[in-house]
């Protein structure tokens, strides 16, 4: 069985009839239901009954099929519960390499057009996801969100977009990168669709409200583009100050770059990678991008001690954290630096902008805290916006919170 080849820029790897001749498309679903006639993207991470699962690599692929060749492949429980709303399945689509990415860009497949930049990358690793969406292929692109391969694609094509509260939703039946921060989410082009689909996805026993007026906290330091800075502030005083409790934090109360945050995900997630990945890459020496092979290799050379300080520096943000989110109920910050760079961008320049964005989506990452995109904003004619970041279980009420400014 092999990935089915497409027209450039088609976002899918894998779509419905797959073999006309000899039929093994059959999945269980309803026709009815909240999510009725819409579209369902799924991210090549996610297992499905009777189709094969790629993770982004022909090598994996290949290697995983014949390993399960003789074993049932059963639906992951996220895709069941969206079919069962009365989703229509409408293919499989190209994620970044074992999703360890946040570019949108994989050598295996066709080049992905952000359809929402075409001069910018789409952002990843939910990069085939978010363009079936963006391009009207589908309603709902099913992904998942380890350090922003959710949030990053939205902020980059205009979608709304959410890492889930970790570990409320289950990571069952699909491939794994780092099980202590890996969600499932999901991206839709509006705000109504987004919540049809978080309250079929989200167990309402895992959620709590915000009691009483909500207060929001504005992280003003971590807004770093001039442009960005004053769209975001004009989005403020105009929809939060007037409407809502706001609290100014500046860096001497959330500075990322003295909590090292970046750096302390890289460490934690690379060491899970390599236990999930590096017995695979060993043996079978797949055709890996340069750049992904080169960050799994570093990888392997992850030492424990460096583990056991990037998991302190990891409880100390957790707890500063809480503190912080004594006073307030929301945290505001950009889910992204700015907009997507462009196409025509050299490995430095995207190198550094991974940087970057690790600095912002690994503060929700290691804490395990909700966090939504809204996309709000236009710069030189490319999306972004900025985020709610909730406490555990604030994942609806987040939801709610911008419905009822979006409502104003």
């Amino acid at each position: 069985m092999t990935i089915t080849k497409h027209a450039v820029n088609s976002p899918f790897v894998l779509t419905p009839p797959i073999n006309e001749e000899k039929p093994q498309f059959a999945l269980e679903g309803s026709s009815k239901g909240p999510l009725e006639h819409l579209g369902l993207a799924v991210k090549d991470l996610f297992h499905m009954a009777n189709l094969p699962t790629g993770a982004g690599n022909p090598d994996y692929l290949k290697s995983h099929v014949n390993a399960r060749k003789n074993n049932t492949i059963e639906t992951n429980s996220t895709v069941k519960a969206l079919l069962n709303a009365g989703a229509v399945f409408k293919g499989k689509t190209i994620t970044d390499e074992l999703a360890y990415s946040l570019h949108g860009q994989n050598k295996h497949f066709p080049v992905l057009t952000n359809p929402a930049a075409v001069e910018h990358i789409p952002g990843g690793s939910s990069s085939g996801s978010a363009v079936a969406v963006s391009s009207r292929l589908a309603d709902i692109g099913l992904g998942t969100d380890t350090g922003g391969s959710i949030r990053v694609p939205a902020s980059y094509q205009g979608l709304w977009g959410m890492r889930t509260t970790h570990g409320i939703i289950e990571c069952d039946k699909m491939v794994a990168l780092a099980p202590s921060f890996d969600t499932v989410g999901w991206m839709t082009r509006d705000l109504a669709t987004f919540e049809l689909v978080s309250k079929v996805c989200i167990p309402a026993h895992t959620q709590r409200d915000i009691t009483g007026e909500p207060r929001f906290g504005i992280a003003h330091n971590l807004f770093n583009s001039a442009l960005h800075k004053e769209l975001c502030n004009a989005w403020i005083e105009e929809n939060l100050r007037p409407h809502v409790n706001t609290r100014d934090i500046f860096s001497d109360k959330l500075d990322l770059a003295a909590m090292n945050t970046a750096a302390t995900f890289r460490v934690l997630q690379g060491n899970e990678i390599w236990q999930q990945h590096g017995q695979w890459i060993e043996e079978e020496k797949p055709d890996i991008a340069e750049d992904i092979m080169s960050r799994l290799l570093w990888c392997k050379t992850i030492t424990n001690e460096q583990v056991a300080f990037a998991r302190l520096q990891q409880h100390n943000l957790v707890t500063h954290l809480e503190v912080l989110f004594q006073d307030i109920d929301v945290l505001v910050i950009p889910t992204t630096p700015g907009i997507a760079p462009r196409c025509d961008a050299d490995s430095t320049t995207l190198a550094n902008d991974r940087n970057s964005l690790l600095a912002l989506t690994s503060l929700a990452g290691l804490a395990g805290l909700p966090q939504l995109h809204l996309p709000l904003f236009t710069l030189h004619n490319a999306p972004c916006g900025l985020s709610f970041i909730g406490k555990k279980g604030n994942d609806l009420a987040l939801l709610a919170l911008a419905r009822k400014l979006e409502s104003r």
